[in-house]
């Protein structure tokens, strides 16, 4: 079910809130939070002290919100799916716009000549595929410009032929995706119906949801354990490959043509 949950589940950052003075805590004192809803979650983190910084939704479906404490100069990460908290687990003072220690993040601020990184630094520890940032300032400096440049659709552009940069450019082309995932991949004027908001959801009940929104299977196979299903929907011309693995919807992408979409 799709929640309206402002800051943590939504992607819109919340404003902030007054709240009295607290001691903040760290994420393992938090626990308490996990498996609630979102607006729970948010409503407690402000009570404890923290204020939201930024959120971003990646192309699972998980959400993660980032809250700085400033008067403990805490930064703990909050992870929702499916609109409640699975986890809550300190964080970076990177992730949350500060770089008081002396740690990757300040030398990354030196060498881009920044006076504060959280404008420089578009990327979260969350992108990482581990995580976390890197420790070397230098390959944390070629992640960022290669997050940015496949954020951006930027040609690919490695020229120190860099593993950083090629992981960054990998994770910001995910984030544009996910950032895009309610366009239908089409321009122009003509009406075509909703496919990518299914990834993720249990196959039944993503086909039924797919026929109610005009479309039929045309043809199917299978390939080991995986599925693939040809779905066509003749009033806007879609024709969607959708891949079902392990139970759920794993992949839906307009193919454009095949010989029995018509």
């Amino acid at each position: 079910m799709t929640r309206h949950i402002p800051g943590i589940a939504c992607g819109v950052a919340a404003a902030t809130l007054a709240a009295t003075p607290v001691l903040a805590e760290k994420a393992d004192q938090l626990l308490d939070i996990n498996g609630s809803l979102g607006r729970d979650a948010e409503y407690q983190l402000q009570q404890r002290g923290f204020a939201h910084v930024s959120t971003n939704k990646n192309d699972m479906g998980y959400v993660y919100s980032y809250w700085w404490d400033e008067g403990d100069d805490d930064c703990v990460r909050v992870e929702v799916y499916d609109g409640r908290v699975v986890s809550i687990v300190d964080s970076s003072e990177q992730d949350c716009g500060h770089h008081k220690g002396s740690d990757a993040a300040t030398a990354v601020g030196v060498i881009a000549g920044a006076a504060i990184l959280g404008a420089l630094l578009t990327h979260k520890s969350n992108h990482h595929d581990d995580d976390r940032h890197y420790s070397d300032a230098a390959d944390e400096q070629q992640y960022e410009r290669g997050y940015t440049d496949g954020l951006h659709a930027a040609a690919y552009h490695n020229y120190d032929r860099s593993d950083a940069y090629s992981n960054g450019y990998s994770a910001g082309v995910r984030q544009r995706n996910a950032n895009l995932s309610d366009h239908h991949g089409r321009g122009g004027y003509s009406q075509v119906a909703k496919f990518r908001d299914l990834k993720g959801v249990r196959a039944s009940s993503g086909m039924d949801t797919l026929e109610r929104r005009g479309f039929r299977q045309v043809d199917n196979f299978t390939s080991g354990n995986t599925r693939y299903s040809i779905q066509w929907r003749p009033q806007s011309r879609q024709c969607v490959q959708v891949t079902v693995a392990d139970g759920r919807l794993y992949d839906l992408r307009d193919i454009g043509t095949h010989p029995k979409c018509r």
